[in-house]
């Protein structure tokens, strides 16, 4: 079985990768480890979240499911699976994605061909160390419509216009929610915890 050791906290990028190699590795390595991979035309990245990645993931994740249910969306989670597109040289682990405006054509499935199924609505990325992949061209090789990026301080929107991505202050997904609040929540968070936060979050929602 291959084994790769990678260090907490660190990236790897391998470079003149092939796609079947990528492929191999992704079936050997299988859905029950905690690293991300990500392909882009010959080059590999793998990478280990860090504690702060993952908290940041959950947090926003919750923001995310509490704007669902108080709009009243139907929504399809599919967490951090492989985006892939073979005719792209293109593959990608989002830390979270969601299927939300075409929710109803995935609806109970949970398995995708993305070469025929639409990519997820909305792709969440934490990069709190910065990739050495371009992240922007991955995602529109692989039609991503809109992703949210956060590096550790701030969240920033984007959305696929004309193949490429353009910072948004409002979500495509949620045209009511400007970056701001996300920030917002993740500093509260941080002082009167999660559920406050979240009870808050919600009132907030509910008065839009």
């Amino acid at each position: 079985m291959l084994t790769i050791s990678t260090p907490p906290e660190q990236r790897v990028l391998l470079p003149n990768i092939s796609w079947q190699l990528y492929e191999s590795l992704l079936a050997e390595l299988g859905n029950k480890r905690s690293t991300r991979i990500a392909y882009h035309q010959g080059q590999l990245e793998i990478m280990v979240p860090l504690p702060e990645h993952e908290n940041r993931n959950r947090l926003i994740d919750r923001l995310i499911v509490t704007l669902i249910e108080e709009l009243n969306l139907e929504y399809n989670p599919f967490g951090s699976m492989t985006i892939k597109k073979r005719k792209k040289a293109a593959g990608k682990e989002p830390d979270s994605c969601y299927y939300i405006q075409n929710e109803a054509l995935v609806r109970g499935r949970t398995e995708l061909d993305f070469a025929q199924d639409p990519p997820p609505d909305l792709a969440l990325e934490i990069d709190i160390t910065s990739s050495s992949l371009n992240q922007f061209d991955l995602y529109a090789d692989l039609g991503v419509p809109e992703i949210w990026r956060y590096d550790g301080r701030s969240i920033k929107f984007y959305q696929l216009q004309n193949g490429e991505y353009a910072e948004c202050n409002f979500s495509l997904a949620f045209p009511m929610l400007p970056t701001a609040k996300v920030d917002e929540f993740i500093d509260r968070t941080q002082t009167a915890g999660a559920t406050t936060a979240v009870r808050e979050f919600r009132e907030w929602v509910k008065n839009q």
